[in-house]
């Protein structure tokens, strides 16, 4: 739970960034291809930030632990440029508050994720990730709420709320999760200790990546971009598209993420105990066409109720791979040792998605319509199904030797 609260932690800002930023950046702008990839410069970021921070996390020592110390200096310094945005009186300024507070979240961002197989073995870590995801669904709700009760009043105020959650709940992390007590933590000082010089190197994690014999790791990683590309274009666009396609406020837009928050919830939980039990790869597969059914619900009618039924079952969907794809990736690390390494890996395909994926839909609206915002991202749901049936494993030969089970 308290793992769950740094997600929650982090998770505070960005949903919230995601619902309204995108209407900041319409203030000075029309296109949704440029709206999409301005959206997507946090995320290109963390392609280079969020590994190489993971990996210097896997071997960091302190008192604190390897991962709490980044939270703790990061979190606080991203919460006063993220509170800045709507200060921002000018179109270059509010690029520059973006671009700061990017910097430093990415900086951090996969590290609360690295905690959950930390303190979790293998065959729990569905189930584990589950209840993190739970905390990520309330930040969709509490974002939604935000928007709703306090943007049209006072943009500042609503995007100071985020930031102050952000900083008290990683506070009260760094005091309570004792880290160094978590069995990750233990077995990589353990490898350390012995190590004779072959450890785990930053150019030796990626190198397995291509000595993967049927390349599950290469088609997972590919699986994740298109995977979170749709997802992030629908997230990253609602707003403009309920405000230019359905007349709403801006609030109201913004608040439309809701429903999809509450379905996230009530899914998370069974999904991932279902997940342990059936098997990831099968549950993400099924998600997937959940989630195109969505898109494509949403699609069909483009009514306020219509639209909400299909990103409540989008959501349904989603949450099937939110809960297993970072698992995945996780369980098919060479070694346990190597999972902050593989958070970040997993980072990085869910930053090029959500970077590339708002910028390719919001190019493909700007050459048709706001109308055709969810059939664009149902044709790249279906790219990343084909991608995940061709992902054949469930958990690397390395750790089942260490002892974990899948």
């Amino acid at each position: 739970m308290l793992v769950a609260l740094a997600v929650f932690a982090q998770e505070s800002v960005w949903n919230f960034y995601d619902a309204q930023v995108p209407a900041s950046i319409a203030e000075y702008t029309t296109s949704a291809a440029l709206i999409g990839l301005l959206m997507g410069v946090d995320n290109a970021l963390g392609i280079v930030l969020q590994p190489l921070v993971g990996h210097l996390s896997d071997r960091t020592r302190t008192p604190w632990g390897r991962r709490v110390p980044y939270l703790v200096i990061g979190a606080p310094v991203a919460a006063v440029f993220f509170a800045l945005i709507p200060f921002a009186g000018s179109f270059g300024a509010l690029i520059v508050c973006m671009f700061l507070f990017a910097v430093v979240a990415n900086a951090f961002k996969p590290l609360t994720d690295a905690l959950t197989p930390d303190f979790q073995a293998p065959a729990r870590r569905s189930l584990a990730n589950g209840i993190a995801k739970m905390a990520t669904s309330l930040t969709i709700i509490v974002s939604a709420l935000i928007s709703l009760l306090v943007v049209d009043r006072s943009l500042e105020l609503a995007f100071a709320i985020p930031a102050v959650m952000m900083v008290c709940a990683m506070v009260i992390v760094a005091l309570t999760i004792h880290e160094t007590r978590s069995p990750g933590y233990r077995r990589a000082v353990a490898e350390g200790e012995a190590d004779d010089g072959g450890g785990w190197s930053f150019r030796r994690v990626v190198g397995e990546l291509f000595r993967d014999a049927d390349r599950s790791r290469i088609f997972l990683l590919f699986g994740i971009v298109a995977t979170s590309g749709t997802w992030a274009a629908m997230r990253s666009q609602l707003t403009p598209y309920a405000m230019e396609v359905l007349d709403v406020s801006r609030g109201t837009a913004g608040s439309l993420t809701l429903p999809a928050g509450l379905a996230f919830i009530a899914a998370a939980l069974p999904l991932s105990f279902v997940s342990d039990r059936a098997g990831r790869r099968r549950m993400i597969r099924l998600g997937l066409i959940v989630m195109i059914a969505g898109c494509l619900i949403a699609f069909t009618l483009p009514s306020l109720p219509t639209t909400i039924a299909g990103i409540v079952i989008a959501s349904i969907g989603y949450a099937a791979f939110s809960v297993n794809g970072v698992v995945l990736m996780w369980n098919l690390a060479p070694s346990g040792s190597v999972t902050g390494a593989y958070s970040g890996l997993y980072a990085v395909a869910a930053a090029v998605g959500a970077s590339a994926g708002p910028a390719l839909i919001g190019g493909l609206v700007d050459l048709t319509a706001w109308r055709f915002l969810f059939l664009h991202s149902s044709l790249v749901g279906v790219v990343a199904l084909l991608l995940f049936l061709l992902v054949r494993r469930e958990i690397s030969d390395g750790q089942l030797a260490e002892g974990g089970t899948a």
